[in-house]
């Protein structure tokens, strides 16, 4: 509907003698009363045609040529906005598509041919998963979903490092763990790995080397055990949230495979990088920073911006048109130095589109929880999906915007309710199950081509323009990265569907009536299912 439409006033634009500078785009009216879709194309233009809008818009109403099967009415309003209607029984003709593309209802090809990849999680082998990854990696696994159901082919990718202090800290963690379990008694390291998962990885090695490892070194078989324990425990559990990775990038191989010294000779050669008081600075004050920054230390370590700005090199060579980067909000303040890096190595940094999301807090009548049994100080995601289940905890890390701070209602996820919006969607997806289940019991399938122009109802054209829109919330939520929204619709989805059950009998002695209502309900499912499935979430047949 809104491509017709796209199509349509662009070439009224042309009939007007008018080349738009920018993107015709439609939205749903705030008020039902003002149609089904509206442009403010007008009022864009007019303010760069130095135009009345008001009088542009009836200028490009003039020439559109509308099928009046698909557009009922088309007007100018407000300011200078374009109000759509769409005839009932077009809209009515497009909910069979719905049942016939079924499982593939909400697919488009906008992104047929881009290469993406998203980066997300990240999180380095020193630890268990918190509920502050756990957004990270729902969010990022939505947002490649969207994408692959838009056409990009997507690839998911975690960055981490085996390397360093805090590796080496963590195989000396082990150590010390393992040590005390054999019968030494060495003091613990205040600043060292305190969780219990720590003193699991040491009594696996006790049994598996008795006490044979006293003599060992923290990086030998302490570490190895440590990251490949941590590393198992961390696919495990994004498995239990249906999260499959296609690449596992080590930074460590940054440095042995030289691109590391690379970019710092790059830098040199272009005059933006130089050494003072030991170190090698990154001359971004040149490329708009108010300061230039250490790329390597005066000890010859380098800054995170230096393996980070070699790693984003890496993804321009491997030949993807667009990068995302999740991060966590730690992140605000040292990604820009990083797109400095890729603009000063002559790549495009708006290939990059980086993603902020906002820290995660478990509250329980209004108090903060601490649900984990570890002497460390986090909540483990483990501990938060055996206690809602994983259905809850990826649609509460999708329902809001990434922008914001998220309480994580644990008394509200818990509940099994209307209150709760998991429930409410999974609810009415198992309703409809019911139903057509009922229908079947009774021997009321509905007819093969059902009379859909018996859907008249204010609540039935409601939900049926409601089910339409499907594949246009998806590419929106696709290209602004935000699953939020998508969740949003289901919700008003099912809300509707609700409302037209309520109202209406599905399953009465009018057989041709009953079909059609059929009709609708199969279409309302598949819209939930297919919603749901995007989001990462179970659609059930019965609850």
């Amino acid at each position: 509907m809104r491509e017709y439409l796209q199509k349509s006033v662009a070439a009224a634009l042309r009939g007007a003698g008018i080349t738009p500078e920018t993107a015709i785009t439609f939205e749903k009216p705030r008020e039902a009363t003002h149609g089904d879709l509206t442009t403010n194309i007008a009022m864009v233009l007019a303010k760069q045609m130095r135009r009345n809008p008001r009088e542009l818009a009836g200028e490009i109403i003039a020439n559109l040529s509308l099928d009046p099967s698909i557009v009922r009415t088309v007007e100018a309003a407000g300011p200078g906005f374009i109000n759509f209607t769409f005839a009932e029984p077009y809209l009515r003709s497009q909910l069979k598509q719905v049942i016939l593309s079924g499982p593939d209802f909400g697919r488009s090809g906008a992104g047929t041919g881009k290469r993406v990849q998203v980066e997300f999680v990240s999180a380095n082998p020193t630890g268990p998963l918190t509920v502050g990854h756990g957004r990270g990696a729902v969010f990022g696994d939505t947002v490649a979903r969207l994408l692959e159901w838009t056409g990009h082919t997507v690839e998911r990718e975690y960055y981490f490092n085996n390397a360093g202090r805090q590796m080496r800290i963590l195989g000396d963690s082990v150590r010390i763990r393992y040590l005390q379990l054999v019968g030494e008694d060495l003091p613990f390291p205040e600043d060292y790995y305190q969780g219990e998962y720590i003193r699991d990885i040491a009594r696996g090695l006790q049994s598996a080397y008795g006490d044979s490892l006293r003599g060992e070194g923290a990086e030998g078989k302490f570490k190895e055990a440590a990251e490949r324990d941590i590393f198992e425990d961390i696919k495990k559990t994004l498995k239990n949230l249906g999260i499959v990775f296609d690449t596992f990038y080590n930074e460590h191989s940054l440095y042995t495979d030289g691109k590391i010294a690379e970019v710092v000779e790059t830098l040199r050669a272009s005059g933006l990088a130089y050494e003072q008081a030991g170190a090698v600075w990154f001359k971004t004050s040149a490329l708009g920073s108010d300061k230039d920054k250490v790329i390597v230390k005066s000890t010859g370590e380098p800054t995170y911006r230096l393996p980070d700005i070699a790693y984003h090199r890496e993804k321009f060579r491997r030949g993807f048109d667009l990068m995302i980067d999740i991060f966590g909000a730690d992140h605000i303040a040292t990604y820009p130095d990083v797109l400095a890096g890729i603009r000063a190595l002559g790549l495009d940094p708006s290939r990059v589109v980086v993603l902020i999301h906002q820290f995660v807090t478990i509250v329980q009548k209004g108090e903060v929880v601490k649900m984990s049994t570890r002497k460390a100080n986090f909540v483990t995601l483990d501990e938060l999906i055996e206690e809602v289940t994983p259905d809850v905890v990826r649609y509460f890390f999708l329902m809001r915007t990434i922008n914001s701070h998220l309480n994580f209602d644990l008394a509200l996820a818990k509940e099994q309710s209307d209150e709760n919006p998991v429930y409410y969607l999974q609810y009415a997806h198992a309703r409809i199950s019911s139903i057509l289940r009922y229908a079947g019991k009774e021997g009321v399938t509905g007819p093969a081509e059902p009379d859909l122009e018996l859907l008249r109802t204010p609540e039935e054209m409601e939900l049926v323009r409601l089910l339409l829109r499907l594949p246009e919330v998806v590419e929106s939520c696709a290209f602004s990265y935000e699953p939020h929204r998508l969740a949003e619709y289901l919700h008003e989805v099912a809300g509707t569907f609700h409302a037209f059950y309520h109202a209406h009998r599905v399953v009465s002695d009018d057989r041709a009536l009953t079909g059609a209502r059929l009709a609708l309900a199969k279409a309302t499912q598949i819209v939930i299912r297919n919603g749901l499935l995007i989001l990462g979430v179970n659609a059930p047949d019965e609850m």
